[in-house]
């Protein structure tokens, strides 16, 4: 093929310097075939477009590749192969042909399934304090040492662009309430409207065109906050691009290379700071002179001011079994003794779960994110304990138990005698009644007398709580008695007499 200087070449000798044909193949070595079409087709360039690509190895092959290519299309962009391992499956089925057609074959592919007419959008534009969009991601950084995939909230405020993000282990609906209430708390308000995808942690049911059936604690926290949900139509992303096009340069800037935190709690304070420091050093799209930072600053004037923080927790029903365990999410947790027998209400958050009977809290724990665990409170064990106070030297929940120091010292005591277990249960129930700093208190006083008698302890506990000596009260003089009460019995004797 003429490269295009040669062409160049060819149309000066002949045009300009009016050099002959025969000339021109000697000097430039070029047939004079050539220079005849370089001269009558006046073009300044060639190019060959070959019609047919021969496929001599890879043409047996070529309906198992166009089903690899068109599965790895349907993955997500980082589940994808590349066409080095897409190659290497190939050939792991019987192909015996390089690279190099494989590569071909695959480019020419893409190309043609990139010939299908790209969708036209409008522009949207919204007005301060208007609407945000909100959405999950997944990704993945090291949490403690072990690889694991997070769940990202991503909010945004559709007119200044300023964005949060929140990392969690769950994307279910108390995660969901929390992300909204600590963006509203960055963003020192909320806007009118909320843009949603179809998530069922929000939506139950999807009806023709817009219409939705909301599900009611989500119903519950929009008002609250005075927001009004908007669902996108399925498949239709681009209805909230500001938050897609979001996830990735989150995915991009924040997550890239993967991230290495100790805990969820350093992960979250740095990406806060990360959304802070992006937003302060790059422009915003349409008001090129202005930061996202100053315009996200005009327009906290126009948000919605937020009343306080909605009460989020998922609820659920649970039974109580004869362990004083409930079994949440994949774990168990230890429930008030007094709760054992009837269902108790769950009332899931974010970080914590309180478990009502009634009404009464009967627990609260911090949430525990793994699975198979259970966790303990050693004092919804200790009425318990009165009737079986054997089980305080093998009890489950007493394993490993923190008591305060004064406390501790006496169980070490104790743990020697024959009764001991069965004192210190008397001394661990008084807790419940005279609480915890009072017994550690008693245990102290008990223990600068060098004595470790559970009565002991209890006896001081009644002599704190006995009322100190009558105050005297002094008699007004008005009040004073002048003639002092004479004692006689005679007076009877004549009631007697007159019978």
């Amino acid at each position: 093929m003429l490269i295009v200087e040669s062409i160049a070449k060819i149309r000066r000798a002949y045009f300009v310097q009016k050099k002959p044909i025969k000339v021109i193949c000697r000097e430039l070595h070029v047939s004079r075939k050539v220079v005849r079409k370089v001269i009558r087709s006046e073009a300044t360039e060639f190019r060959y477009e070959r019609t047919a690509q021969p496929l001599p190895k890879l043409g047996a092959w070529v309906a198992a590749l166009d089903g690899l290519l068109l599965a790895n299309e349907a993955k997500a962009a980082r589940e994808r192969l590349t066409l080095i391992r897409i190659f290497e499956e190939l050939r792991g089925q019987g192909y015996e042909g390089s690279y190099d057609a494989v590569r071909r074959y695959a480019r020419s592919w893409a190309k043609n399934r990139g010939a299908v007419p790209t969708q036209a959008f409008v522009p949207l534009s919204f007005a301060p304090g208007e609407a945000y969009q909100f959405d999950w991601s997944h990704e993945i950084v090291v949490i403690g040492g072990a690889t694991t995939t997070v769940k990202v909230a991503h909010v945004r405020l559709c007119h200044s662009r300023m964005f949060f993000v929140r990392a969690y282990p769950r994307e279910t609906q108390e995660m969901v309430f929390d992300a909204h209430d600590r963006a509203f708390a960055f963003f020192k308000g909320t806007c009118q409207r909320g843009i949603y995808d179809n998530m069922k942690t929000a939506v139950e049911a999807v009806f023709i065109g817009k219409d939705r059936t909301f599900n009611r604690r989500f119903l519950q926290m929009c008002g609250h906050y005075l927001v009004e949900p908007t669902a996108c139509t399925p498949a239709s992303g681009w209805e909230k691009g500001q938050v897609e096009n979001q996830v990735g340069l989150v995915r991009e800037r924040f997550f890239t290379p993967r991230l290495k935190m100790a805990s969820y709690e350093e992960l979250n304070a740095w990406l806060l700071d990360r959304c802070i420091a992006y937003a302060k050093a790059h422009k915003h799209p349409e008001l090129a002179e202005q930061p996202v930072w100053q315009v996200f600053e005009a327009e906290r004037a126009h948000l919605v001011p937020v009343a306080g923080r909605f009460d989020g927790f998922h609820a659920t029903t649970a039974a109580v079994s004869k362990t004083c365990l409930v079994r949440f999410d994949n774990n168990k947790y230890s429930v008030a003794s007094r709760a054992v027998g009837r269902p108790v209400e769950i009332q899931a958050y974010a970080d914590r779960i309180v478990l009502r009977q009634d009404g009464a809290v009967v627990a609260e724990h911090a949430r525990c994110m793994g699975r198979g665990e259970t966790i303990y409170d050693p004092w919804h064990y200790v009425p318990v304990l009165a009737r079986k106070p054997g089980a305080l030297r093998n009890g489950a929940p007493f394993r490993d138990w923190l008591l305060p120091s004064n406390l501790e010292r006496i169980r070490r005591k104790l743990h020697g005698s024959d009764d001991g277990d069965r004192q210190m249960v008397k001394v661990l129930s008084a807790v419940l009644t005279d609480g915890l700093a009072s017994v550690d208190a008693a245990c102290a006083e008990a223990l600068g007398q060098n004595v470790h008698s559970a009565d002991v302890i209890l006896n001081i506990l009644a002599r704190s709580k006995d009322p100190g000596p009558p105050v005297t009260i002094l008699t007004p003089d008005a009040l004073k008695l002048r003639h002092a009460p004479i004692a006689d019995c005679a007076r009877y004797d004549s009631l007697r007499r007159n019978i």
